[in-house]
């Protein structure tokens, strides 16, 4: 699986992006996917999971209520809209896909195999 993020960009706190993440290959829709970030000088945390079926999700305590993960599986795109940003938010933002098939949600980047090349989200006070 290959994975391509998109749709970052500079956005003033209070507004709002969507990021994209399009996979290609045929397996796709079989996998679990997650979305992670990597402020300057931290470590990578995550932000998000969806099941492979998108019945599922998970949100981490400090994107809850602001971020949502969605997916379209016809589509082979996981996305992120991201609303309510905040400086804080500010980073590089990952998506992965999962290693085994028809899993559901986690938050251990352990459990995830493939990742896309990150796209930045900058968020100015």
């Amino acid at each position: 699986v290959q994975l391509q993020a998109s749709g970052g960009g500079l956005v003033q706190a209070g507004g709002s992006l969507r990021l994209s993440c399009a996979a290609s290959g045929r397996t796709f829709s079989n996998r679990g996917m997650g979305w992670f970030r990597q402020a300057p000088g931290k470590e990578r945390e995550f932000v998000a999971a969806i099941s492979w079926s998108g019945d599922s999700t998970y949100h981490g305590n400090a994107v809850k209520g602001r971020f949502t993960i969605s997916r379209d599986n016809a589509r082979s795109t996981v996305y992120l809209q991201m609303n309510s940003l905040k400086p804080e938010d500010t980073a590089v933002y990952y998506c992965a896909a999962r290693l085994g098939y028809y899993g559901s949600t986690s938050y251990s980047q352990n459990d995830y195999a493939f990742w896309g090349q990150g796209t930045l989200v900058t968020v100015s006070s």
